[in-house]
């Protein structure tokens, strides 16, 4: 297989790795591990954003627009209305319609309602958004929200912040092989090797943000994720060797001229 670039909406990427901009220490870590990510999508809590007094900063000015793609959600939102709602907002004050969408159905394990989820999806592609969904790792939910048009879908590894890894590659797989639309993996990644399994098992993107911004070090751990996803990838296209249970000899003798 030859190397593609990540394509949403159209638009091509050179990287695969999508980070979050929450739970930093200060904008200027936040900043630099970013820049370290190699990150080219960066999405952003709407509710984050203080949009009436920017006398203190805010974190958009730590994030050049010709440099980033910026992905505003709706991280908190816990009906379709208050989602659709947040989109609305986040196009009408200039982010575009590109809009990563959440609708939360459990406040304890954030897990989606994916039944406000698909309807909010319906509002928000037939009014022109690109939608790119957050949802469990359920193959038939990921199909219908594909069959309703949304550029991608972004099923979990585990839940958000928890840094488990990934719990069921076998539905990611699934998912994987009947999805006509890029699959990013979104949260539960803790590291890098959690983000090397994605990418190998054919994933064409990671999104995160803890992992990153909770690392005891997060400017290494943003380069860790950076390489990890880069030759997870790699791995992908290379093609792995079969398991097997018993040895095989690294230097065979079966078939050498004596």
């Amino acid at each position: 297989m030859e190397e593609t670039k990540l394509v949403i909406a159209g638009r091509e990427y050179g990287s695969r790795l999508i980070v979050g901009t929450g739970k930093y220490s200060s904008y200027e870590v936040m900043k630099e591990a970013i820049e370290l990510s190699g990150s080219e999508i960066v999405t952003v809590a709407l509710r984050r954003i203080d949009l009436s007094d920017r006398s203190k900063g805010s974190l958009l000015d730590y994030l050049p627009p010709d440099r980033y793609t910026i992905l505003p959600n709706t991280a908190g939102c816990y009906t379709t209305e208050e989602a659709v709602r947040t989109a609305y907002l986040a196009r009408e004050i200039g982010f575009g319609s590109l809009i990563k969408l959440e609708v939360i159905g459990d406040q304890k394990t954030l897990f989606p309602d994916n039944a406000g989820l698909i309807e909010a999806a319906k509002v928000l592609v037939k009014d022109g958004f690109t939608v790119l969904p957050y949802t469990n790792d359920d193959p038939i939910v990921c199909k219908r929200l594909e069959e309703i048009g949304c550029a991608a879908v972004m099923p979990l590894a585990a839940p958000i912040g928890s840094g488990l890894g990934i719990r069921n590659p076998y539905n990611i797989r699934i998912i994987l092989e009947q999805a006509k639309v890029p699959v990013i993996v979104d949260a539960g990644v803790g590291t890098a090797s959690d983000a090397a399994i994605a990418m190998e098992l054919g994933c064409d993107g990671v999104l995160m943000n803890t992992a990153i911004a909770q690392a005891k070090d997060p400017l290494k751990m943003a380069q860790a994720m950076r390489d990890a996803v880069s030759a997870g990838r790699l791995a992908y296209l290379a093609g792995r060797i079969q398991k097997k249970l018993y040895a095989s000899a690294s230097s065979p003798v079966d078939g050498m001229v004596e």
